[in-house]
């Protein structure tokens, strides 16, 4: 049976004091606190005029908040550490936008995490950095996930939450790898909490997300037929359950035709979320659904589709009830057999979870886009859209207001509720208000029943995906896993094999060896790709890895072969070097002028902006120069360009300008240049940080086989300049209708 919600909690005196993620002890929104002599204050105790579209979290006496400020390219997302008490700020740590499309002030759409037995603080920010800070505020471990993983970014800017669960800290997004991972899909990521090293990586759907629709429904963990899983919505409109320990899809349910953002919960034996899409089996927007999940894990009832992939698909008759509701990312909440979820107009209704058939409604406002209901006390605490805090007493038949407070700003954000108090953050400030009470009591949260492993079955290679530069190494350690996923212990020694999966695209090997549990690549070693297979007695284990090229780096496309045929355009290509990130689906090679050369595939939408990282995220002070050629008429021209450091220096055709960017809304400077469809041209550009943090991005065009010009075409300042980044190629075809094209590219050392 899934213990659920509730059972995930650990020890009361835990939680007393305490609410260290997203939805609380719970994960469900839900408070264990209740009040003697009640009260509501409407004047705050203290507030902060920093803007936020989240939810605060507190972990022994601390607040960890975030939020951003500033504006233009000094916009900073800013991670604080709070007294709780007063709101002071202990320490901040402050993230800044790069080559994110995140539009309209979009940011801080997610909470922090903080790991009980660590005191660790986790964080996804909106443009893909994943982070782990000590309580002091210091690093423990990073990823740029953009660079190191290939994630996407869209508009809406929507980050979620690291879950943690034992000693794994899971992390999701939309992402466009290599190989197998290559195709862009809703994947989670499992890290090890403490060192960052990745443990798997699940791609429990199928297809691409619809209309860039990146969920953030954050992962439900439950213990399940002896394992630990998680269940979460993704952004192909299925409801997945995930393996915790290895990754392994368990099963899925397609419920919509788009992105599924709200975070399901758990009421006993079933399973209730809600959609905004068309549903996948009528023409209907939207459903508020309750689903009986199995409890058999190794035979859940249904099937891989071929060609699909993905976790086994279940079918229509696991649902219990439905109930017409359209809401993208409010979440459900579920308390005293009853479910409480507000729809995208404000709406908020009551149903009884048991049969769905609704007890009361309330219209509460006339929008309502991502905060999720507060229950504590007999009380519900929603903060709305247009910026209203409205506490409601549902103990009775029908719902009784017991204060609105109108707050400065739109909210976002779910309220929260700690040790008598209550904390709201919105686009204009963050609050704290006062539940006065004569006493707290906790309820004794259930105890958070772990399964035990039994015996070893399968290896972990930990990491299970490693990036070398010719001349480096890796250490491996090798985890024993029991058959439902549980961590054991290690083994010391195995054999390692190349190894090419009977289904994989491209048949290619890994340029490097090991030595004992250490992988090292060699002086010479060229750009590859490709995975190991680890082998202890019955046991065994896949490792992924690329080698990627140290400085100075070149690349003609000519000795690649061309042997497919497009189906469109009828003319022979062939694939990108496989190490480079998300490289295959948005670039091929094809002869064009008696030359070999990159260009833009068209096939996706999706991949109309096309971001293609080359090397190690850490790669700084060098210099990137290729030859470059926009498609198109006077009408429509692409966009192609080179990022450098985290900057897109790019040949913008229709605007007939040299830009320089990283998010477009922030950082953004052209000069004039005449960009001519079909005409090559030679872009260069380099990057320089000065010690106190500031810099200057530099780049220079010309016409193809002209003199290079002495003076940069443009430089552009910027106060807190990137200190490093992958390099990359860029481009964007507009609706997926003109190619770019580019040649003879080669990164080297700044001189």
């Amino acid at each position: 049976m899934a213990l659920g919600a509730s059972a995930v909690a650990q020890e009361a005196d835990i939680h007393q004091g305490n609410w260290a993620s997203w939805r609380g002890p719970l994960q469900n929104g839900v408070s264990l606190e209740s009040y003697e002599g009640y009260e509501f204050n409407a004047a705050p105790v203290w507030t902060d005029a920093i803007s936020g579209r989240g939810t605060p979290v507190i972990f022994n006496g601390r607040l960890y908040s975030w939020g951003y400020r500033g504006n233009g390219s000094e916009l900073m997302e800013v991670l604080q550490a709070r007294e709780e008490e007063t709101g002071k700020v202990i320490w901040e740590r402050e993230t800044q936008d790069f080559m994110s499309d995140t539009a309209y002030s979009r940011y801080t759409v997610g909470s922090p995490t903080v790991d009980p037995a660590t005191g660790n603080i986790f964080l996804a920010n909106t443009y893909g950095e994943a982070m782990c800070f000590n309580p002091d505020g210091d690093i423990v471990w990073y990823h740029s996930m953009v660079e190191r993983f290939g994630r996407l970014t869209f508009p809406n800017g929507r980050a979620g939450c690291v879950v943690v669960d034992g000693d794994i800290a899971i992390v999701r997004g939309v992402t466009s790898y290599w190989g197998a991972d290559g195709p862009a899909r809703d994947r989670f990521f499992g890290f090890d909490k403490n060192t960052g090293e990745l443990l798997w990586s699940s791609t429990p759907g199928v297809g691409p997300p619809y209309l860039k629709d990146s969920s953030f429904s954050t992962p439900l963990l439950a213990t399940v037929d002896g394992r630990r899983v998680f269940y979460a919505g993704t952004g192909c409109g299925n409801i997945v359950c995930v393996n915790i320990g290895d990754g392994t899809p368990v099963w899925r349910w397609q419920v919509s035709k788009g992105g599924i953002n709200a975070t399901p919960v758990i009421d006993g034996d079933r399973l209730i979320a809600i959609h905004g899409a068309e549903n996948w089996d009528n023409t209907e927007t939207g459903r508020l659904f309750a689903i009986r999940f199995p409890t058999d894990l190794d035979a859940p009832g249904g099937a891989v589709e071929e060609g699909q992939g993905g976790a086994p698909k279940l079918g229509p008759e696991i649902e219990a009830w439905r109930f017409p509701f359209e809401q993208f990312n409010c979440s459900p909440l579920v308390q005293g057999g009853k479910v409480y979820q507000m729809d995208k107009t404000g709406l908020l209704v009551c149903l009884d979870s048991e049969s769905g058939k609704m007890l009361w409604e309330a219209k509460l406002a006339n929008e309502q886009l991502f905060s999720s209901p507060l229950y504590a006390d007999g009380k519900l605490y929603i903060t709305t859209s247009p910026g209203d805090l409205i506490i409601l007493d549902v103990t009775g038949d029908q719902p009784e207001e017991v204060a609105k407070v109108k707050l400065e700003g739109n909210c976002y954000g779910s309220a929260m509720i700690c040790s008598g108090r209550l904390y709201v953050h919105t686009s204009e400030k963050l609050y704290a208000f006062e539940l006065k009470n004569t006493g707290i009591k906790w309820a004794k949260a259930p105890a958070d029943e772990r399964p035990v492993p039994g015996p070893p079955a399968k290896l972990l290679p930990v990491p299970s995906d490693v990036l070398l530069m010719p001349g480096t190494s890796q250490k491996v350690t090798l985890r024993t896993l029991d058959a439902a996923g549980n961590h054991i212990g290690t083994v010391e020694t195995a054999e390692w094999a190349k190894f090419i999966p009977p289904t994989a695209r491209v048949k290619s090997e890994m340029d490097a060896a090991f030595e004992g549990n250490t992988i090292s690549a060699g002086a010479e070693a060229k750009e590859s790709a490709g995975a190991w297979k680890a082998t202890s007695g019955e046991l065994s284990g896949i490792l992924r890895g690329r080698v990627s090229k140290n400085l100075p780096y070149s690349q003609d496309f000519e000795g690649f072969e061309l042997p497919e045929t497009h189906p469109v355009d009828k003319v022979n290509f062939g694939h990108p070097p496989l190490p480079w990130i998300g490289a295959r689906l948005k670039w091929d090679i094809r002869e064009l002028d008696g030359n070999k050369v990159l260009a833009k595939t068209l096939d996706s939408v999706l991949f109309q902006r096309g971001l293609t990282f080359i090397g190690k995220p850490t790669a700084k002070n060098y210099t990137m120069q290729a030859d470059v050629m926009t498609d198109g008429s006077r009408r429509v021209k692409s966009v192609v360009g080179l990022i450098n450091q985290r900057y897109i220096i790019a040949l913008v055709g229709n605007s007939n300008v040299v830009e320089i960017s990283s998010n477009h809304e922030h950082l953004r400077d052209s000069v004039p240049f005449p960009i001519s469809a079909n005409v090559w041209y030679t872009l260069k550009t380099r990057v320089d940080v000065a010690e106190d943090g500031s810099g200057v991005i530099r780049a220079k065009a010309w016409q193809k086989g002209d003199p290079e010009p002495e003076a940069w075409t443009i430089e552009t300042k910027h106060q807190h300049a990137y200190p490093e980044g992958a390099p990359g190629v860029y481009g964007f075809s507009p609706q997926a209708q003109k190619s770019v094209f580019i040649d003879n590219l080669t990164v080297t050392p700044n001189e």
